[in-house]
């Protein structure tokens, strides 16, 4: 006999626990299907030295907050690992483990579910997989030369686990300059290929960066605010070390090559585009806007916060390989660099194609407003963006999960009052 719930959560990690925190404070039946464990991406995909990027306070989920001795410190993989865990058995989180979804379609009074343990039905089934999902790996990797190892960032673990030799990254986001500085750590050669970033200070005016951002309402800000925020990435910082801004210049200072865009590869050479200073001064831009308006709300305010003049702009001779005054690397051969791997941090893509109703767009995004779709009973939790720049972090997720609770519980009450799980 095919299970049937009044609810289906297609994930384990925080988004779907903190809907399970609002479901079981409203009443309502559910059960959580996780293809691992709870929390698998941070356990199998994340690399062994991977740091928080926000202070340990801001670990906070409905019903739990941090509770540790450091709460400006910054948390380990393994330790962000254990606070969602905890958070499970607190909740009583009904967690199915190890169960596949492999098909979601609108049924008559719900939707059929395909999974690895057969098949379920559900009046109201709740996307919760997350951001991070397909690794995005450029078509340009093709032509690398089969003695090149490569790796996106999700499936690097630690500069062991890589041939000897130097180490070419790709993209500059947290992920990637982690992963730099763990390679640098061990004394590797590395070749950073630049991309579009934002430079921020870690702390400013007394605070986290975090702290300031929480406060001035830019965690808050919407798409229909700011549209173009979509496209922006993410602010630059890591908890490596107990947290610190990052510079690429100082990279470069460390002995890190710059390279700008990897635009195509020849035989064993890379061709490569002439716009490190460019993307630099790009990211540079962040650093102004942000410490405006972290002035601009003290003053407003009349707050007490000690002044502090903002980080400065790297000087232009740290634009090109090792801080060296001379011309940007145009061509880089593989051979005569020693580069015998290759880390892939160019980010994710959605996976929603086992999803076999109307709710993506030609791009494969969802369609919706703040997680409930066109398609009566189908929600999204836990993206970028769902409906604030927070909704897909841990201390910011719990907002929408309420949201989607109360309409999951109004559609239960008015269509299906007394539905429950039968076996």
């Amino acid at each position: 006999m095919t299970a049937r719930y009044e609810t289906v959560i297609v994930g384990g990690g925080h988004a779907g626990l903190a809907l399970s925190y609002h479901l079981s404070r409203l009443g309502r039946p559910h059960v959580i299907l996780e293809r691992g464990r709870v929390a698998e991406r941070w356990r199998s995909e994340r690399w062994d030295s991977l740091m928080f990027q926000f202070p340990n306070w801001s670990l906070r989920l409905p019903g739990q907050e941090y509770c540790g001795d450091d709460p400006d410190g910054f948390s380990s993989r393994e330790e962000v690992i254990a606070f969602i865990e905890r958070y499970r058995e607190a909740v009583d989180a009904p967690v199915r483990t190890g169960v596949r979804v492999d098909r979601v379609a609108p049924i008559d009074g719900g939707f059929r579910l395909e999974t690895t343990e057969g098949p379920i039905e559900a009046a109201h089934v709740v996307i919760a997989t997350g951001p991070y999902q397909e690794p995005i790996l450029p078509a340009v990797r093709h032509a690398l030369p089969p003695s090149v190892v490569q790796v996106h960032a999700c499936d690097y673990r630690n500069p062991a686990r890589l041939p000897a030799g130097a180490v070419l990254v790709v993209g500059s986001g947290a992920s990637g300059c982690q992963i730099v500085e763990d390679l640098l750590a061990t004394g590797r050669t590395v070749y950073l290929s630049v991309g579009r970033h934002r430079r921020y200070p870690r702390r400013y005016r007394g605070h986290d960066m975090f702290w300031w951002m929480e406060r001035i309402g830019a965690l808050d800000q919407t798409l229909e605010e700011r549209p173009e925020a979509r496209e922006r990435p993410n602010p630059l910082v890591t908890g490596v070390g107990g947290g610190h801004e990052i510079d690429l210049r100082d990279y470069a200072a460390a002995g890190v090559a710059l390279l700008g865009h990897l635009r195509a590869v020849t035989g064993s050479r890379l061709h490569l585009a002439d716009d490190v200073a460019a993307l630099l001064a790009a990211g540079d831009e962040s650093v102004g806007v942000f410490t405006r308006a972290v002035d601009a709300y003290i003053a407003r305010f009349g707050l007490t916060a000690p002044a502090e003049a903002p980080p400065p702009p790297g000087s232009p001779q740290a634009v090109s390989p090792c801080g060296a005054l001379r011309a940007p690397i145009r061509e880089l051969d593989l051979a005569a660099s020693g580069i015998m791997s290759v880390v892939w941090a160019t980010g994710f893509r959605r996976d929603f194609g086992w999803i076999d109703a109307p709710v993506l767009d030609e791009r494969g995004e969802p369609i919706h407003r703040r997680g409930v779709t066109g398609c009566a009973g189908l929600y999204f939790l836990g993206l970028p963006w769902l409906h604030k720049l927070k909704s897909s972090v841990l201390c910011g997720v719990g907002d929408d999960a309420a949201h989607l609770a109360d309409h999951i519980t109004v559609g239960a009450m008015r269509t299906r009052p007394g539905l429950i799980r039968r076996a």
